[in-house]
């Protein structure tokens, strides 16, 4: 079934649609009715029942009424008693068309079961006297011909039996003076069956004051006539009294009004009420029939009722606990066209404010809003918080009347209309403004928490409430919560604290934030605040020889290093792929560059770019959580001084501002550049671009793979691709050998050589093709035409220094094959031992001399070699294979190895380095290490 908009099913009554309805109207006024002067909706019995749901109360009462009439039983008194609002007057014109009879009962809609559960038959008609106190005046009487009524009961009695009556009570009308129960009793029986009406009568007694005389008699003897006329009335069997009195204190005003109630109660409490107020279920109905004509058909209500049920129940995480079960089912069908959560928030939060009557206030509130709705083709499928048109000025002026001063310029800047922030949100992002998300969430917030803005104890809407407010079946859930962080981002008066919302008519500190937010430096304080973010996020181990962050072109060392460099740029150097110069050309200045002098190591720098359409938000965010963190320390020094809530929620600012800085740092860093030529005698750079993804859990591990999956860095180099390169860019017709180290160097340089992870990698693919003779030949030196050191096919570790040699294949092959040619073998006549020594052949050993016993036994070795710190490590390796070991293989040898470093300044060495060293030293174990002034 598909989800109509609710104004296509139901249809409210003329007066409510045409905008016709008069705000008095709702307000039921038993006088006027009394005296035939009421509007058609109350005066004719007709009309008005068919516009009235008889509550659960509202029955018990009639049947107690005609059970009274009809002389079987019923109550002789009833007080009703409620909150303001709360339907008394209404009940009481109930009673008055039941009791007057003008039309037959059949045609009173809802009164016939009444009647049947009375077991009453005959109804007959009954006299009636309708005291209104607000409408009666202590000091004027009642004119009625030639009657002057001065008093209740002399109004009382003129009303049941006229001049007759009257002259039964004259002399006590006159005199002011409370006629007694016995006289009472004879008018209640002259009259019967009869019913007396005494509403608002605490505001009749308000105008009073002890021991002063008034035309209407004083304070006591009023109080007199209250007990006399309740003891009357259960002396006549088909006599009935009803009278309203006040439930709050903002009805019952000053300290003389509460004294008067709680006598009154005291009178009136002696007799049982079976009055109940309007539960929050029958409200459903009430309005309803007052404000619709008709609600649709029940298989219509029930199809649009079933479909948001089962939404709540398809993200019943989402949404209140209640929504879950088959009673909210029933809600929803018996409150439609109207959600029931605008009557859980009318009739638990705005029934609380002074002057709000709990039935009339929301009726009145109601029908401006369905007016205003059905006139601008609202088209959602049921009315809810966050349909409330707020930038209608009669909405709008309705909704703020009962609320302190401060509201108007709230709603217009924050909640609803064409200057508001929500007309910005939802208008910036389609996301938003196709479901109008900000302004039905701010709506909803609206009416939720204004009415207790200042009283409630835990504070706000939780966000489910918020969900059910807004959220309609076929909407994403999840858009209206994006809304919510933006509102909260954006908004001045909207607070926050978990998961509840709320509006203020005190500014949050947003305004705050926001102004000392303009006002933060770019260089001196927010760059190096994103330097110190960006930081963090390279904490973990790496590959690179190092990470330089922000760093000008002369900072970055142009060196061979441990592995390649990588140069994070600036914010303002973003790169998007409509337009990367920014990033490129700034990229490009330290690639050609350190500082003034030309770049030699070119191919050890990477890039990593900000996002450029990012770029704006994390200076936001920086922005933002700078100027938190400013406020959050000014409160600690006691230079702004904060309730306890607003002091915590700064703090909470604060450190939700850093994660989300935190969080758009690594959104905005994502652009990994590459510099590459791909012929050698191009100039031109060609940049190749990457995105990382923002959402691994290591950064720095996520630019390592992509870096290895993009082939821009080889960590891993088979002998074949070593060999191809040999043989494209160095062996030649006439050139059969080249330097080892400038091979390495040479992949440092240029940007058309492949990019290799560290020196490693080099040695390992040169060791690895050593092992067979399908690639080249190594030697450790040359002397003329003869290799030093020679190695091919026989593997083992190679020494990288200014003498170290690559041979092209086919050259180690000849050379190989012309040093393996046995050497003629002398006569081992003509060898001549002696202290001279002995002939040796080539390519033979020599023959060792005899043994000189004079000759002292040589026991103990001792080197020393001074190593070039650039070279050292790969020196080290062939000192270890060439000479330690010759050592180690002899059993019974003892091999100790010290090495002694010495490093000089002539400044000095910062204490940054300092620490550096010592710690490093610590964990390798040296016995001393020391730095040492002049």
């Amino acid at each position: 079934m598909s989800l109509k908009p609710w104004r296509q099913i139901a249809k409210p009554h003329k007066d409510v649609l045409e905008g016709t309805f008069k705000q008095s109207e709702f307000a039921a006024d038993i006088t006027l009715v009394a005296t035939g002067k009421a509007t058609p909706e109350y005066q004719d019995a007709e009309k008005f029942f068919s516009r009235t749901f008889i509550t659960e109360g509202m029955r018990l009462l009639l049947m107690s009424v005609a059970q009274r009439l009809a002389g079987q039983g019923g109550d002789p008194v009833i007080q009703l008693q409620t909150a303001f609002g709360g339907g008394k007057t209404h009940t009481m014109l109930a009673v008055l068309h039941l009791a007057a009879r003008k039309v037959s009962t059949d045609k009173l809609e809802g009164i016939p079961p009444v009647l049947d559960k009375a077991e009453i038959h005959a109804l007959p008609s009954a006299r009636i006297a309708v005291l209104d106190g607000i409408n009666l005046s202590v000091s004027q009487a009642q004119h009625h011909g030639s009657i002057q009524a001065n008093t209740l009961w002399g109004e009382l009695a003129w009303q049941l039996l006229g001049d007759e009556g009257y002259l039964m009570v004259a002399d006590s009308d006159r005199d002011g003076t409370s006629p007694g129960k016995d006289v009472l009793k004879n008018l209640l029986q002259k009259a019967a069956p009869c019913v007396v009406l005494i509403d608002e009568l605490q505001k009749f007694f308000s105008q009073l004051a002890n021991g002063k005389q008034f035309k209407a008699g004083t304070y006591e003897s009023n109080l007199a006539f209250v007990q006399a006329i309740t003891e009357a009335m259960k002396a006549v069997p088909n006599a009935i009294l009803l009278a309203s009195l006040p439930e709050s204190d903002a009805e019952v005003g000053d300290s003389f009004g509460q004294k008067t109630l709680v006598a009154l109660e005291k009178h009136f409490g002696r007799v049982e009420s079976i009055w109940k107020p309007v539960a929050a279920e029958e409200a459903f109905e009430i309005v309803r029939r007052r404000l619709f004509e008709q609600a649709g058909e029940r298989s219509q209500v029930e199809g649009i009722s079933r479909q948001f049920s089962d939404f709540y129940r398809q993200h019943a995480e989402r949404f209140p606990v209640e929504t879950q079960s088959n009673a909210y089912f029933e809600r929803l069908c018996n409150s439609y066209p109207i959600h029931p959560e605008i009557f859980d928030r009318l009739y638990e939060d705005w029934s609380t404010l002074d002057k709000f009557q709990r039935t009339r206030g929301v009726l009145q509130y109601m029908a401006v809003i369905i007016h205003r709705l059905w006139n601008d083709n609202n088209q959602d499928a049921l009315i809810m918080p966050g349909s409330i048109p707020l930038s209608d000025s009669v909405v709008r002026n309705k909704s703020i009347h009962y609320l302190p001063q401060g509201w108007e310029p709230i709603i217009e800047r924050e909640v609803d209309g064409p200057r508001s922030a929500t007309h910005n949100i939802d208008g910036d992002d389609t996301r938003f403004g196709s479901v109008q998300a900000a302004h039905r969430t701010m709506r909803a917030i609206f009416l939720g928490s204004a009415a207790a803005a200042g009283d409630q104890i835990v504070k706000g809407v939780q966000l489910e409430r918020i969900l059910l407010a807004t959220v309609q079946p076929g909407q994403t859930v999840g858009i209206f919560e994006d809304v919510l962080k933006r509102l909260r981002d954006r908004l001045h008066y909207l607070y926050s604290d978990q998961d509840r919302f709320w509006l203020d008519t005190k500014p949050n500190l947003r305004r705050e934030m926001e102004s000392r937010k303009q006002n933060i430096p770019y260089k001196e304080r927010l760059l190096p605040e994103l330097k110190k973010r960006v930081q963090r996020v390279f904490a973990s181990r790496h590959l690179f020889a190092g990470i330089h962050i922000f760093t000008p072109s002369h900072d970055v060392p142009d060196d061979y290093g441990t592995g390649p460099r990588l140069v994070v740029l600036a914010p303002d150097q973003g790169y998007s792929k409509g337009d990367s110069h920014l990033a490129t050309k700034a990229a490009e200045a330290i690639l050609q560059y350190r500082g003034e002098q030309a770049r030699q190591k070119r191919n050890r720098l990477l890039f990593l770019a900000a996002d450029y359409d990012v770029v704006s938000r994390l200076k936001d965010a920086a922005r933002t959580y700078l100027a938190w963190k400013e406020i959050v320390f000014d409160v600690s020094e006691g230079k702004i001084n904060l309730d306890t809530f607003q002091a915590k929620l700064a703090r909470k600012n604060c450190d939700s501002a850093e994660k989300s800085l935190q969080q758009i740092v690594r959104e905005t860093y994502k652009w990994l550049l590459c510099p590459n030529q791909f012929q050698a005698t191009d100039q031109k750079i060609d940049w190749e671009a990457v995105t990382v993804s923002s959402n691994a859990a290591n950064l720095i591990q996520e630019i390592e793979n992509k870096l290895r999956e993009e082939e821009w860095l080889v960590s891993e180099w088979s002998p074949i691709h070593l060999r191809n390169l040999l043989s494209q860019w160095y062996f030649k017709e006439d050139v059969k050998d080249v330097n080892a180290l400038k091979v390495y160097q040479d992949t440092c340089h240029y940007l058309y050589l492949p990019r290799l992870a560290h020196d490693h990698v080099y040695q390992t693919a040169i060791a690895l093709a050593l092992e067979s003779e399908d690639f080249f030949g190594f030697a450790s030196g040359k002397d003329a035409d003869r290799y030093l050191g020679f190695r091919f096919g026989n593997g083992g570790h190679v020494m990288l220094d200014e003498s170290a040699l690559l041979i092209e294949r086919e050259a180690a092959v000849a050379y190989k094959a012309r040093i393996s040619v046995p050497s003629p073998q002398p006569d081992p006549e003509k060898i001549v031992v002696g202290g001279g020594g002995s002939p040796v052949t080539p390519h033979q050993p020599p023959v060792s001399p005899p043994e000189n016993k004079n000759k002292a036994v040589k026991k103990q070795f001792y080197g020393t070699i001074n190593m070039d710190s650039l070279t050292a490590k790969m020196k080290f390796v062939d000192i270890v294979d060439e000479v330690v070991q010759q050592f180690t293989a002899k059993s019974g040898v003892d091999v100790s190895i010290s090495v002694e470093i010495t490093a000089k300044s002539q400044d000095g060495f910062d204490e940054g380095l300092q620490r550096t060293v010592k710690e490093n030293c610590n964990v390798l174990k040296f016995t001393s290490s020391e730095f040492e002034g002049e």
